[in-house]
């Protein structure tokens, strides 16, 4: 166990902070409740174990939406590891992803409601903003946090106003940061993007990479190959050469 430090913050983390096997079996923890974050992992090959924070983002306040995300990604992040108890010949990884539009001048999150989800598409339509990602990621046994934020500009259709209330209707606009999301019901009410999609989802894969890199690790040592039926899970990508 151990203190680490990072941009002018020391977090406690529950693992011995120094050197740790290449040989160990990796594990990802996924600090996230979002079906979204997972389906991206498992598309790109990797089965994380998923660990639902907890964390209350309505109390945790800041100027600028890059340092809003990234702090909800990291008290995320801490929130899971404080539960775990990492095996001795494991390599536990836990990362937290937080999400928010920058819109206007103003950070918005989830809507408060429908009333709130209806007045932002009201005034989003046929404009832009800018979706930006936090990510945290902590090696628990190391000790060690790489993080960083992933931002890609999103322009909106100009959408009807019965489009508009359809979709607030659904109950979709309700559960994700901006009111909106690419992949699902929100889809044809983007025009287009510029940057990472998986950044608008949740979870920027190619980010994620890096910051593995940052922790001295190949993002395929986390890939898995799954047996039909999804009965066992073998590791692929976990042998060092």
């Amino acid at each position: 166990m151990g203190w680490i430090e990072r941009a002018g913050r020391r977090d406690w983390v529950a693992g011995n902070v120094g050197f740790v096997s290449d040989s160990l079996p990796l594990r990802l923890v996924l600090a996230s409740a979002s079906p979204a974050r997972r389906k991206l992992l498992q598309a790109a090959g990797i089965e994380p174990d998923v660990l639902v924070s907890g964390v209350d983002e309505s109390l945790v306040m800041a100027d600028r939406a890059e340092e809003l995300c990234l702090e909800l990604a990291r008290l995320k992040a801490q929130a899971v590891l404080t539960r775990l108890s990492p095996a001795d010949d494991q390599r536990t990884l836990v990362v937290g992803c937080d999400s928010v539009l920058a819109f206007d001048g103003e950070i918005l999150g989830k809507p408060a409601d429908p009333a709130d989800a209806t007045r932002r598409w009201q005034r989003m339509r046929g404009r832009s903003g800018v979706l930006h990602s936090g990510h945290c990621l902590i090696d628990v046994i190391a000790g060690r946090r790489a993080e960083a934020v992933a931002s890609t500009t999103v322009h909106f259709a100009d959408i009807s106003d019965d489009e508009v209330a359809t979709y607030v209707a659904s109950g979709e606009p309700l559960a994700v940061a901006g009111a909106f999301t690419i992949d699902g019901l929100g889809g044809p009410f983007v025009e287009r993007i510029e940057g990472d999609p998986g950044t608008v989802v949740g979870l920027s894969m190619p980010l994620l990479r890096r910051l593995l890199a940052e922790l001295d690790l190949r993002i395929t040592d986390l890939w898995t190959k799954v047996a039909p039926g999804g009965q066992t899970v073998e590791p692929l990508g976990n042998v060092r050469s």
